[in-house]
């Protein structure tokens, strides 16, 4: 999703009309049945609490997949009025890495892993795309482009690199010599060296966020940090074929009102992003793949700055500046999901009195007591009415007495990835194993203790 603008727009930033801030609003008409009654396990340790709720989680992209491409469908809900059909390319290379985690866990067969992650390669292989990049969203049946929006009908390079995320992630793992295998590895690799990210620049050195050849460039979004694209950047850096040089990342991303801080909010220096850091996701898309522990560059430490961020988020919800009732060590986690208004940017200042699972959940690495706190009373305390077939639903507020209807790719996903890489650091390991990967950190400047010398 291009949260980018949605919040941009929550935010009141001048230039961010291309896209309504409603755009991934919840619809009434189902089209994945809602469990709010799914059986709760009692007295669960640590461990296996984290076992369950990444295991429920993971359903929704194994069992609400899209039966012809394999793919993440948008979420639970109809999408506008597109049907069913629905499906995302961002969200499912957050859906890839939930399926190389259910087979790590064995919750799957490594060879079902296989079967179902080769499916969407060959369905993405021959469907949609604009000079190597995927749109947002595509006909799940056809391949054909949905448009995001009026002339969001093009190539997406955001939810390229989510997608391309766990394709990385997928070619790093599914390594057997096997003909399934073997598939899935090539024509990742055939689609990985094929996308333009230099093309995507304009000869600037910046990259353009989307491309259409109805549209040309006329969405004309630049995209500057700090916010959920530094994968973005890192894999255009890291492309075989299509390298962007540093000077992009140097006068491009890392520049804008919104890049660089410094300023202290509840005790708590920020080095990079909006005042109180924005909604929580900044934290998440990257790094999901990218390991953040000890890597800085000239700008910044990438594991201070997220978990600045969190601590921010969670201190805020703790102090409940606006008195919204059940906010606090139990209950915190402000990112963009539904509301009771629609869809919103929630953060700090955004904040609207609702709480997004996802948001908590999905910080496990940087504040562990913190996020099982909270873990432990969505589940045992709150799990009447926001557990589900699929996890968490996407959000609520006990202050309005709502739950969402609905469960999102792009939120689920990240608890999945999220909470395992706290656990034991396996997207971590797998992105960043990837020589492709290591070259390009290197090329921007980045160090690492997982960079080979």
């Amino acid at each position: 999703m291009n949260t980018s603008f949605a919040y941009l727009l929550a935010a009141g930033v001048a230039g961010a009309s291309l896209l309504p801030l409603a755009s991934h609003a919840q619809t009434t008409a189902p089209a994945a049945k809602l469990t709010y009654t799914a059986p709760r396990q009692k007295n669960l340790s640590d461990e296996q609490l984290l076992d369950e709720v990444q295991r429920q989680t993971f359903k929704y992209f194994w069992d609400f997949g899209h039966p012809v491409s394999g793919m993440a469908r948008e979420r639970s809900n109809v999408s506008f009025d597109y049907g069913d059909e629905v499906v995302t390319t961002g969200g499912t290379g957050f859906g890839i890495m939930a399926i190389i985690v259910a087979a790590e866990r064995k919750w799957i067969t490594r060879e079902q892993a296989a079967e179902r992650v080769g499916k969407i390669v060959n369905f993405l292989w021959k469907a949609d795309m604009f000079h190597g990049a995927f749109p947002h969203w595509l006909n799940g049946e056809t391949g054909k482009t949905i448009r995001f929006s009026p002339k969001d009908d093009g190539g997406d390079l955001v939810e390229t690199s989510f997608l391309f995320e766990g394709l990385i992630c997928a070619r790093q793992y599914f390594t057997k010599d096997t003909p399934t295998e073997s598939n899935l590895r090539n024509k990742v690799l055939w689609m990985w060296e094929g996308v333009e990210w230099s093309w995507y620049t304009q000869n600037q050195n910046v990259l353009y966020w989307h491309w259409s050849p109805n549209n040309d460039w006329s969405m004309n979004h630049q995209i500057h940090g700090w916010n959920e694209c530094f994968v973005t950047y890192v894999l255009a850096a890291s492309s075989p074929r299509y390298s962007i040089d540093k000077k992009v990342y140097d006068e491009g991303w890392a520049t804008g009102n919104a890049f660089k801080n410094g300023k202290k909010y509840l005790g708590t220096t920020l080095p990079l992003g909006f005042d109180y850091g924005g909604p929580l996701f900044f934290s998440h898309y990257s790094f999901l793949g990218i390991d953040p522990r000890g890597l800085k560059d000239q700008y910044a430490d990438y594991w201070q700055q997220n978990q600045a961020h969190t601590r921010i988020n969670y201190d805020y919800c703790v102090q409940n500046p606006k008195k919204y009732k059940g906010y606090g060590k139990d209950t915190w986690g402000l990112t963009a999901s539904d509301s009771y208004k629609g869809y919103a940017a929630h953060s700090p200042t955004e904040d609207l009195g609702v709480i997004s699972p996802t948001a908590a959940l999905s910080a496990m690495p940087y504040a562990p007591k913190e996020s099982m706190r909270a873990l432990k009373h969505f589940y045992n305390d709150l799990g009447d009415k926001i557990w589900g077939e699929y996890g968490f639903v996407d959000a609520f507020s006990e202050q309005h007495n709502w739950q969402a209807k609905s469960y999102l790719a792009i939120d689920q996903g990240p608890i999945v990835g999220m909470i395992e890489n706290h656990r034991t650091g396996l997207l971590w390991k797998l992105f960043m194993s990837s020589p492709d990967v290591q070259k390009g950190l290197k090329k921007l400047g980045l160090e690492s203790p997982q960079l080979k010398k």
